[in-house]
Order: C-alpha cells, then structure tokens, then sequence
C-alpha cells in the first residue's frame, strides 16, 4: 500500500463560487426562484452558476451579493486558502517539552496547539514509566480532557480520586488543583487536550 502526498487540485473558480453562493442561499432558506427573480436571471442560469455549469459576469455575481447580503469580498475571501492550515505531527515527532513532572520521569509531547499570541488549545502525550510517589499538581485556566491510552492510574481533581484504566477519559475544570495521584501500572500514556476558550 502506498500513500500518496501530492497535494489535490483545488477546486476552481467557478465551482467555488457556485458552492459559496448556494450555501448563503440555502443558509437564508431563500428558493432558488426568488434570489433569480430579485437580482434579474433566470432561475436555470442561477442554478447553472450555483452548480459551476456557466461562467458567469462580475456584475451578475455582484447582483446575487446584493441579494444575498453579502459584500463580494466575502464572496472571494476564502478562495486562494482551501488548502487549510492543518498541521500533522508524525507519531514520536511531537516537541518534547519541559513541564512540572518532567524531573520525576515524566514525558511531555506537544502535539499540537494553535498559533498566535491567543492560543485557546495544547495537545500533550503524556509518558509516565517511573511508579514514584512523587507527583506534581497543576492548575490553569480552561477544560482539560484526558484520555488514558496505556497502563493504570488514580488521578486526583480537588478532593475526589478517579480510577482510571486504558481507554478512559476524563474532563474537568482545569482551574481546580489536579494530577497524578498514584500510578497503579505503567508504562502510562495519557492524551491529554488543555482547551482554553476564547477570550
């Protein structure tokens, strides 16, 4: 099996603008008939636009815009960006990162999280293989959810205690003083996703 990493043609102008304008159509729930009737075509030449069949007038689509509420720039402003910006981090390629625990045996991986100066989520894989008693506490802003892909632990949140085996989660206010409290079988890896919210 191969896999292929040639990047896909993206779609072209026409078929871009026909989806963004039908998705702002039906978005209004507004017929087909009405948009035609309203900015002057036919009703056979808006659907042969919205289905990429014509190439139609920038004085046509700026009629549609109009009728949809849409300032034309809105129309094209997505269309040199289709390809996304998403980022793959190959399995052990994560940035090994220092964070409380890191001394006792700990291994943080960052797998991701977003860019700019507000980001609002971290990914971690979390390697624990050392059953010390030691454990460090942590506490910040957001939801953090856990997801035990390994081994056994009892994680504390506040004054409760949470048995957790591979293939559990967990969610809770990362506000509230949490962690590690003993780890009942390693090796451990633990997902963990710290999600900050928007400001």
């Amino acid at each position: 099996m191969t896999t292929s990493t040639e990047i896909p043609p993206r779609l072209k102008l026409e078929q871009y603008l026909g989806m963004q304008i039908r998705r702002q159509r039906q978005a209004q729930e507004l017929k087909i008939a009405d948009v035609a009737r309203i900015a002057g075509i036919s009703q056979g030449m808006l659907s042969k636009i919205e289905n990429a069949q014509v190439s139609t007038s920038l004085d046509t689509l700026s009629r549609l815009c109009d009728v949809l509420g849409m300032p034309m720039s809105k129309l094209f402003s997505q269309y040199d960006q289709q390809g996304g910006s998403a980022l793959l981090v190959k399995e052990g390629e994560g940035l090994e990162v220092v964070r409380r625990g890191t001394d006792k045996g700990h291994t943080y991986r960052l797998l991701n999280h977003t860019r700019g100066p507000k980001k609002s989520f971290e990914a971690y894989m979390v390697s624990m293989d050392d059953a010390s008693e030691e454990f460090p506490t942590f506490a910040h802003p957001g939801t953090e959810f856990l997801h035990l892909l390994e081994g056994e632990l009892i994680y504390r949140h506040g004054n409760q205690l949470y048995p957790m085996q591979a293939g559990d989660s967990l969610t809770f206010d990362g506000e509230v003083p949490h962690g590690p409290e003993k780890l009942v079988k390693v090796p451990i890896k633990l997902l963990s996703i710290m999600n900050y919210g928007a400001d």
